[in-house]
């Protein structure tokens, strides 16, 4: 996302824009991927929602509330762009907030990797993490990444 500071990131995370909705998809390469055609679209206050329910020294990544939304909602799975879009809406629109706090540092990209798009990067995502007991590593030469180290033994569990 471009230009987050002149942005009303709260008016975004209050749009529905029509969701929580399904769509049945036809492409075979998808539904093999995805194990499934029925694809739910959840609103970016749903994943405010669940992003606020994870406690302090706990973390979850997106994809595990992707499965969430799926279980619950009776979909084969849940739109994966808008999901990672919905999380950044969250995380700014948390930022924008003088009050009402969403911890979005706990959620993580896939295999616990850090997310550039949040308010301050990386490098802000990984002082809240750190702080909170967790330890962040960096891969790569080039292309330099952070994950949170051994993320699985501190995900939280979605009912």
């Amino acid at each position: 996302m471009a230009n987050e500071e002149k942005k009303d990131f709260n008016a975004m995370l209050h749009d529905s824009k029509d969701m929580p909705k399904f769509q049945i998809i036809t492409d075979e390469t998808s539904i093999k991927k995805y194990g499934g055609n029925r694809m739910y679209f959840a609103p970016p206050i749903d994943y405010d929602a669940v992003m606020k329910k994870v406690p302090y020294g706990k973390v979850i990544t997106v994809g595990k509330i992707r499965e969430h939304f799926a279980k619950i909602s009776g979909a084969d799975f849940t739109e994966p762009i808008t999901a990672g879009i919905f999380v950044s809406i969250a995380a700014w629109a948390s930022y924008q907030r003088s009050g009402d706090e969403t911890p979005y540092w706990r959620t993580l990209k896939a295999n616990g990797e850090l997310n550039e798009k949040y308010p301050g990067g990386v490098s802000a995502q990984k002082e809240k993490l750190e702080s909170e007991g967790h330890t962040v590593i960096r891969r790569g030469r080039k292309n330099i990444r952070y994950f949170v180290k051994d993320y699985e033994n501190s995900l939280f569990e979605l009912e």
